[in-house]
């Protein structure tokens, strides 16, 4: 850790590096479909992720880049996450960022969409997370999208839409190479 290390107080006890961290976890119980790290060895707040597309899903085979944000009040907030690789995708909008409910901030939704056991609560961790996420690419929820235009597409023209996912799925794969 650089000396000028974060301010370890504010991560409410959950410390990074020791044996409760994400990381740690994620070592100890590793899932398929994804791989996570740390951007930066000398910050503990900004994660890399590569998510493999689920299989049986038009995404499949995919390699989709994301980056995870935890806030100084984690694990109190959610993380925010956005995808660097362009994904076509209801539940993500355009600039790449990810609108899942697991990743809204605790509390009752004021438009009454969700129930407040189904956003942040501070018990979920990278990995129930991205098992969301994996989720979300298997089954969109066209009925509260991020992207409007990816759930209209899925919706009325799924020829097209599948079509955008294949190029998506493919210059993912020439990136990875």
């Amino acid at each position: 850790m650089p000396s000028a290390s974060p301010d370890r107080s504010s991560l409410n006890g959950r410390v990074p590096d020791s044996e409760a961290s994400p990381r740690n976890e994620l070592n100890k119980n590793p899932v398929e479909g994804f791989s996570a790290g740390l951007i930066d060895d000398n910050d503990i707040y900004r994660w890399e992720v590569l998510i493999i597309g689920p299989p049986d899903t038009l995404y499949e085979g995919g390699f989709f880049k994301a980056h995870l944000h935890f806030p100084k009040e984690y694990p109190l907030r959610p993380p925010r996450m956005k995808f660097m690789t362009e994904i076509w995708h209801p539940n993500i909008e355009k600039n790449g960022d990810v609108c899942i409910s697991i990743l809204h901030e605790p509390g009752d939704d004021k438009y009454g969409y969700e129930k407040a056991s189904e956003r942040w609560l501070p018990v979920h961790t990278v990995e129930t997370i991205l098992i969301s996420v994996i989720s979300m690419l298997a089954d969109p929820n066209d009925e509260s999208p991020a992207n409007v235009d990816a759930a209209k597409e899925w919706r009325e023209n799924y020829a097209e839409f599948k079509r955008k996912v294949a190029r998506n799925v493919r210059r993912s794969q020439e990136e990875c190479m």
